[in-house]
């Protein structure tokens, strides 16, 4: 079932049958007669549309924002600023789709040819619980720009978002079969992908989910785009304000409750200002993210998604701790009703430990030590994930050095964890394949013909 529990609370809201076969079907009739029309449309028809979508979720922002901290304990605050993501996003396709859609003229030896780019059809959307309404526009904005439409399946505790963003698109004149939400059990997406008729598959979502969707995607031939799994790191190479670098990664790490795939998991740092950073991290972390309820826009420690997502995480962490890791701060799941769990700082955690390889998805910070910048990178790279990184310090041509060695689809210098319309996103090794925003996030599902002339 799609299930609505109040993570702050553990209040039971709503629950929503799972489609049957039968509806299941109907859906992807739809969207497939959806594409046979919608793909006519010109591109300033389809613009049009998607930037009148930018303006209704713009103005309904607040709304959409308590949906989220109702569903899956978002912050209000956050969920606000995550709306002001996806209104960016939607005008950035519409604003430049007649750019990144114009025909390529191509100078071939004997002649010439022209690249024309064009939808390839219909396409199923897997969206997690994290970001429930940016993770569906950076894959939905692009694709109905370019000309094809959209199956999508929600997360199982976001099904109020999921039928807000449905009537926001309709609303905008998004058709009704360019766009079709379905409420389907994770073990019918083999069924909608072996249907002909589907083109291709994104999925955001766990490592575990990635692989079981990339082996049904390419059992049947169809494209797919994973954004997975994180363990990204970020280094300290030197800092003239220590407190000002203390803050600012600490509050990349805890943003969403520490449940995002490119936060700052783990933070390595360089012998002489190992000591002070630990010192002074823990001391932040314990006093400034103290538990409170998402809907008050002073409380910086939401709940976490679901009790389960709690309890995941506070299985980690005691593993950790046993296994030899060191407990600054935090540690336990806190005594009130809810998905909350405290703020953690460890350190000394080593490649013998589970936790050293593993992603911990929730409010829980790693901290190394590294002797040297070549150390560092080391560090860095020694993980099975690729999604983002950051590297902090004063001298940029340093930063960019360093950056440049690092094994990952994204690098931010001085700034983590970001994400914006214009810049694309995706990973490498075991976090996906891939790209969604920025001109490379509307070519992923793309004929690109080539016409010789």
């Amino acid at each position: 079932m799609y299930t609505v529990t109040d993570p702050a609370t553990g209040e039971l809201i709503e629950k929503i049958e799972n489609a049957t076969d039968e509806e299941i079907q109907e859906a992807i009739d739809r969207v497939h007669r959806g594409y046979l029309s919608w793909r006519r449309r010109t591109v300033a028809e389809r613009a049009g549309t998607v930037a009148r979508a930018a303006d209704l979720f713009a103005a309904r922002a607040d709304e959409l924002a308590a949906t989220m901290t109702r569903e899956m304990g978002k912050r209000i605050n956050e969920g606000r600023g995550e709306i002001g993501v996806v209104v960016d996003i939607f005008r950035y396709y519409a604003d430049n789709a007649a750019a990144l859609l114009a025909d390529e003229p191509l100078e071939i030896s004997g002649g010439a040819a022209v690249i024309t780019k064009n939808p390839i059809g219909p396409l199923l959307g897997i969206m997690p619980w994290n970001f429930p309404c940016y993770q569906v526009a950076r894959f939905v904005a692009p694709n109905l720009v370019l000309g094809n439409t959209i199956l999508l399946k929600h997360a199982s505790i976001c099904p109020r978002s999921a039928i807000a963003i449905e009537r926001i698109l309709h609303e905008a004149g998004v058709p009704g079969d360019a766009y079709v939400n379905i409420f389907a059990a994770s073990a019918k997406i083999p069924r909608m992908l072996a249907d002909p008729r589907i083109q291709g598959v994104s999925l955001t979502g766990s490592e575990r989910a990635g692989i079981a969707v990339a082996a049904e995607a390419g059992r049947n031939l169809k494209k797919a785009v994973l954004e997975l799994g994180g363990s990204d790191p970020l280094i300290v190479l030197d800092t003239e304000d220590m407190d000002q670098t203390v803050r600012a990664t600490a509050t990349a790490r805890m943003r969403n409750c520490g449940q995002s795939c490119n936060a700052p998991k783990r933070m390595i740092v360089l012998g002489d200002l190992y000591d002070e950073f630990v010192g002074r991290l823990t001391e932040y972390v314990a006093a400034t993210f103290v538990p409170g309820d998402p809907g008050d826009p002073a409380t910086k420690l939401p709940p976490l998604a679901s009790v389960a997502a709690a309890d995941e995480v506070a299985g980690q962490v005691e593993k950790a701790i046993r296994q030899g890791a060191t407990l600054r701060t935090g540690g336990r799941r806190v005594d009130r009703p809810g998905a909350y769990f405290e703020a953690t700082v460890l350190t000394g955690v080593t490649p013998d430990m589970d936790a050293y390889y593993e992603e911990i998805f929730g409010p829980v910070v790693l901290v190394f030590r590294a002797e040297t910048e070549e150390e560092a990178i080391a560090i860095a790279n020694d993980s099975p994930f690729g999604l983002g990184a950051s590297v902090w310090g004063t001298d940029p041509d340093r930063l960019r050095r360093v950056a440049g060695r690092i094994e990952s689809g994204m690098v931010y210098l001085n700034s983590a964890g970001g994400s914006q319309a214009d810049l694309p996103f995706g990973g490498i090794k075991r976090s996906g394949m891939g790209r969604e925003l920025g001109p490379a996030g509307i070519e992923e599902f793309m004929n690109k013909k080539s016409i010789r002339l």
